[in-house]
């Protein structure tokens, strides 16, 4: 798939891909979408969504993780190798395991079936807008910051581990600058939600834990011993000044 460069935070359009299967859920998506103002995009598999961002970029995908041929999972992989466009995941309420194994894969966000449109356009604006303010300033706080081997630019938002890029999502990047700003200090996985995400309804923390254990994957040297982002128990997370 063509896309932008692993780390490249660049600002896409805002258009919105809907990944689904089910006619008539996708047509109830897009109709509600448009009914909030986004453009939309459809396509009824993950092969076919692939075509689609290769013919022209979007601001963000929604994607049903059970899919025919290739699965959400393999195409949220597929994507993550050369993009970092914001990932919503549609599951079942009851597809737990569906949920984290996305997160893991490189999907920044979740709703679940069945949805409320207004849940929904919540989630897709809230993913929109932090992937938008990215492209912006570092909002006054210090633009290049260390860690060890670990060095962030924010204004650029650029990472890098002993001298070589990180490739991070934009969740990711937010993430862990959110961590940096804040180093030495415990940040509970609720803090975290509402200031990274946006929002802290539902108090699902299992957004944070599956993008800290996928952060540390590309920023530590040992993930299963890390120790830039530890975990502080009973508490959250911090990142070691």
């Amino acid at each position: 798939m063509k896309g932008p460069a692993p780390g490249n935070m660049e600002e896409m359009a805002d258009e919105i891909l809907t990944v689904e299967d089910d006619d008539r859920i996708r047509t109830a998506i897009r109709v509600a979408l448009e009914d909030e103002g986004f453009a939309v995009r459809e396509a009824p598999s993950a092969e076919r969504a692939l075509e689609e961002l290769d013919r022209a970029p979007v601001g963000l995908v929604l994607l049903d993780v059970r899919l025919p041929g290739m699965s959400g999972f393999e195409f949220v992989r597929r994507i993550r190798t050369d993009s970092t466009v914001p990932i919503v995941m549609v599951s079942a309420l009851s597809d737990s395991h569906d949920i984290v194994a996305g997160l893991e894969a490189g999907a920044d966000d979740y709703v679940t079936k069945p949805f409320v449109v207004k849940e929904l356009t919540a989630r897709v604006r809230a993913n929109l807008r932090r992937a938008q303010d990215l492209s912006g300033s570092a909002g006054g706080r210090t633009p290049v910051m260390r860690f060890d081997d670990l060095e962030l630019r924010i204004d650029e938002a650029v990472v890098t581990r002993a001298g070589e890029p990180v490739a991070l999502t934009k969740t990711e990047f937010h993430l862990l600058s959110e961590l940096a700003v804040n180093a030495g200090i415990v940040l509970s996985r609720e803090n975290l939600l509402e200031r990274v995400w946006g929002y802290d309804y539902f108090g699902d923390t299992r957004l944070v834990d599956a993008h800290i254990r996928r952060l540390r994957t590309k920023v530590e040297a040992d993930p299963s011993n890390p120790t830039h982002i530890v975990t502080v128990r009973g508490l959250g997370y911090k990142l070691e000044p």
